[in-house]
């Protein structure tokens, strides 16, 4: 327990630095996080893990990914005891806490030990830690997801492709790395493709007209006509004439608003499927408001990578989407 309590000494530390300069500097010294894409270390005694606290924790963080074919996890989840919770553990780099305590709480703190890095504090009795953690899912996740997602285009931003194609053709630009390779180019229409076990990830983008797609209850038949006939124009299967990408009839997408370069967008989830062929996968679609140019910009990430879990290309494919900005 006495590293634990040393945690929350730290805690405490970091709290008092009021000032944001004197925050910066203790965080320059900071070692750098690590661990795999979307792992959370979860640091509970091995009875409450065991217990209705630990169904709580894979209930909510364990839940399945949206827009992906078979159920994987928002999170995998790395379960450490308190005791040993110290040297190079304390270094993860998305962390919850769970201390029973007589003080129900619930806190964020942000490079404790590493940056980037998120630790999510929760105490109480085993009942006051299940509403906490339950009452404050929706932050808690996306907190962490975003930490990861910055932590992604950092690593990104490592080795990037130096195809203009995208400035050239649209005026806009992508933290692409350069493990993707352009694999077509046309007026209005760029698509990089990487290799991945058994399959691949891509990169498409295109734009439309402002206005083409409508703000109503009709907003989800638009997207998906638009996909199905950008498939037919540009995404072809083994034979041309019969086979191309549209959206999977069996699986509704998901339909979020988004912001992408600090302007507003549609974020659609959902499988792709090509016709008349036995093939399928994910995508991740962002429509983007570009009301200096009079258009709208399309940006598109799917993968087909068979027998393979999906979660962490389409990860990838998130943060470098996410990465896309407009010239003025």
């Amino acid at each position: 327990m006495k590293n634990l309590y040393a945690l929350l000494f730290v805690l405490a530390l970091f709290s008092s630095c009021e000032d944001p300069k004197d925050r910066a500097t203790a965080e320059r010294y900071l070692p750098e996080s690590f661990g795999k894409a979307n792992l959370l270390t979860v640091v509970i005694d091995l009875e409450q893990w065991k217990g209705t606290v630990g169904d709580s924790i894979r209930n909510i963080y364990g839940a399945p990914t949206d827009g992906l074919p078979m159920e994987e996890p928002l999170f995998s989840l790395n379960q450490v005891n308190p005791e040993v919770f110290n040297g190079i553990l304390t270094k993860c780099r998305s962390v919850l806490v769970v201390k029973s305590s007589e003080e129900n709480q619930f806190k964020i703190r942000e490079n404790l030990y590493a940056k980037p890095q998120k630790i999510v504090f929760v105490s109480g009795n085993d009942d006051e830690i299940i509403s906490q953690l339950k009452e404050n899912a929706k932050e808690s996740i996306l907190t962490l997801k975003l930490n990861e997602l910055r932590a992604k285009q950092k690593m990104i931003e490592g080795s990037l492709s130096r195809d203009t194609s995208l400035e050239d053709t649209f005026g806009i630009t992508m933290n692409i790395p350069s493990v993707y390779k352009n694999v077509k180019k046309e007026d209005n229409f760029v698509w990089f493709e990487r290799k991945v076990p058994k399959g691949t990830s891509n990169i498409i983008a295109y734009t439309l007209p402002e206005g083409s797609i409508p703000k109503s209850d009709t907003t989800i038949d638009a997207i998906i006509q638009m996909r199905d006939s950008i498939g037919k124009a540009y995404v072809p299967g083994r034979d041309p004439k019969t086979m191309h990408m549209i959206t999977e009839k069996a699986y509704a997408p998901y339909l979020y608003d988004a912001i992408v370069n600090n302007k507003p967008a549609f974020e659609t989830k959902g499988m792709w499927e090509v016709k008349n062929f036995q093939m399928a996968g994910p995508f991740i679609n962002y429509i983007v408001e570009d009301k200096q140019h009079n258009r709208l910009v399309v940006i598109e990430g799917f993968t087909f990578a068979p027998s393979e879990d999906k979660r962490d290309f389409m990860f990838e494919i998130e943060a470098i989407l996410k990465s896309m900005k407009i010239k003025e």
